[in-house]
C-alpha cells in the first residue's frame, strides 16, 4: 500500500482509507442487541480485508448510527499500534456537550485515545463559530488532546469555499492539523482550500469520491466510455490522488470485495493515461456545455440563501450540466432529492415552483439571467421523483 505523510501529523497514511459509513447496520443508534449478527460479521470481514491490503486507517463518526458501536466490537482485536483510528463529532454550542459526545465515542469504540478526531460538519457560519470562538469546541478539543485522549485535531466539511478557507487559515488554539472535504473530477471548486492546506502542512482527506463524486459505482455508459480503459471509479481515485496536497481518499466499502478495484487502480498512479482521460472528459464538457453557453453558473448567480424561495440555483444548474455532459442523471436525482431535506449538509430548495420574474431579478448580474427559469424547469423535470 502506498503511504503519504499526512501533513504535520507525521502519520504515514495509506492513500486509501476505510470509511465506516456504508457497512454499518443502521443510521439509527440502536443498542448492540439489535444489530444482526450477519451485519456485524460483514463489517468485520470488511475491516479485515482492508487491513490485509495495508489499509489501516479506519474512519467513522459519532453521527454514523451504529458504526462506532460495531467497530468497537472488533477493532480491539487488531494491534492498536498498527491502526489509525479517526472519529468525528459535531461542534456544539455548549462545548461540554461536545466533550461528552467525544468521550462517548471513545467508549463505543473501546479505545483509550484517537489518532485523529475531526469537528464534524463545519458547513456554515454557525458551525464555524461554535468551533472557533474563544472557549469553543476547537479549544475544548485541544484540552482533550492535552489529556492524551487524541493525537491530532481536524475538521470535516461539506460547506462553501469561504467557510472552508476560514477554518483552514484559523491559527488560534493551534488551528487544525488536517481536514476532510469534497474534491473530485466533477467538483474541483475546493482546490484553493487544498492548496492553502498544503502551504500550512495540513493533512487532506477526500470524502466519498465514489458516491459524491458521481455515483461511480453505478456509472452511466457515457462515463464508462470516456474513462476507458479505466473504470470511472478508478479514474476518479487517481484524479484525486494526483492532486498535490491530497494524502488519502475514503473507500466506503459495504462488502470486502469493494476494496479490490480501488487497490488495483493504484498501479496506474502517475500514468499518463490519467491526463488522456481527463482530456476526454474536458472535451466532452466543452462540446456539451460550453457550446450551450450554460457554464458561468458562478458568475452573478446568488447563493441559495439570497434567492427567492431559497432555491439552490448554482447546485441545480451544476447537476443539470453534469447530466447533459456525462449522463450523470441518476447522480443528479440522488443529490436533487436532498434539496429541502439536507439541512446545512446540502442546503437550499428544489425548483418545484417559483416566480420567473423574481428569479430573473435575483440573477440579473449573471449572463444567464434570462435563461435561468427555463434551465431550472429543465433540471426539475429531469431530476424530480416520478
Amino acid at each position: 500500500m502506498i503511504r503519504r505523510r499526512f501533513g504535520r501529523t507525521n502519520i504515514e497514511m495509506p492513500v486509501l482509507s476505510c470509511g465506516g459509513m456504508r457497512f454499518m447496520h443502521s443510521w439509527d443508534d440502536v443498542p448492540d442487541s439489535e444489530i444482526p449478527l450477519d451485519t456485524q460479521k460483514n463489517l468485520e470481514a470488511c475491516v479485515l480485508r482492508a487491513f490485509e491490503l495495508g489499509i489501516n486507517h479506519f474512519e467513522t463518526a459519532r453521527g454514523y448510527g451504529t458504526s462506532e458501536r460495531q467497530l468497537g466490537k472488533f477493532l480491539h482485536r487488531l494491534d492498536r499500534k498498527q491502526i489509525i483510528v479517526q472519529s468525528k463529532g459535531a461542534p456544539k454550542e455548549n462545548p461540554v456537550e461536545f466533550e461528552s459526545n467525544f468521550r462517548d465515542s471513545l467508549k463505543r469504540l473501546k479505545l483509550s485515545y484517537f489518532d485523529l478526531f475531526a469537528l464534524h460538519g463545519i458547513n456554515n457560519d454557525a458551525s464555524l463559530d461554535r468551533s472557533l470562538k474563544p472557549g469553543g469546541c476547537l479549544e475544548r478539543a485541544r484540552k482533550l488532546q492535552k489529556e492524551g485522549l487524541v493525537k491530532h485535531i481536524g475538521f470535516s466539511t461539506h460547506g462553501p469555499l469561504d467557510v472552508i478557507m476560514e477554518a483552514v487559515k484559523h491559527e488560534n488554539n493551534g488551528g487544525f492539523d488536517y481536514m476532510n472535504l469534497h474534491f473530485y473530477y466533477i467538483f474541483q471548486k475546493n482546490r484553493p482550500a487544498i492548496e492553502e492546506a498544503e502551504r500550512r502542512d495540513m493533512g487532506v482527506f477526500i470524502i466519498s469520491p465514489s458516491d459524491k463524486g458521481g455515483k461511480l459505482y453505478d456509472p452511466p455508459q457515457t462515463m464508462i466510455e470516456l474513462t476507458s480503459p479505466l473504470h470511472p471509479m478508478s479514474f476518479n481515485d487517481l484524479f484525486c490522488l494526483s492532486e498535490p496536497g491530497v494524502h488519502t481518499i475514503s473507500i466506503g466499502a459495504s462488502r470486502p470485495s469493494d476494496f479490490d478495484l480501488h487497490v488495483s487502480a493504484l498501479d496506474m498512479l502517475g500514468n499518463k493515461i490519467i491526463d488522456s482521460i481527463k482530456e476526454n472528459l474536458d472535451n466532452r464538457w466543452i462540446e456539451k456545455i460550453n457550446k450551450d453557453e450554460v457554464v458561468e453558473i458562478d458568475d452573478g448567480i446568488p447563493a441559495w440563501n439570497k434567492t427567492p424561495g431559497e432555491i439552490n440555483i448554482p447546485i441545480i444548474l451544476w447537476l443539470r450540466n453534469l447530466a447533459k455532459a456525462y449522463e450523470l442523471i441518476e447522480y443528479g436525482k440522488m443529490r436533487y432529492k436532498l434539496l429541502g431535506d439536507g439541512g446545512h449538509w446540502f442546503p437550499g430548495q428544489k425548483a418545484e415552483s417559483f416566480c420567473e420574474e423574481e428569479i430573473i431579478e435575483a440573477c440579473k448580474r449573471s449572463p444567464l439571467a434570462q435563461r435561468v427559469p427555463e434551465l431550472l424547469r429543465e433540471a426539475h423535470n429531469m431530476f424530480k421523483e416520478s
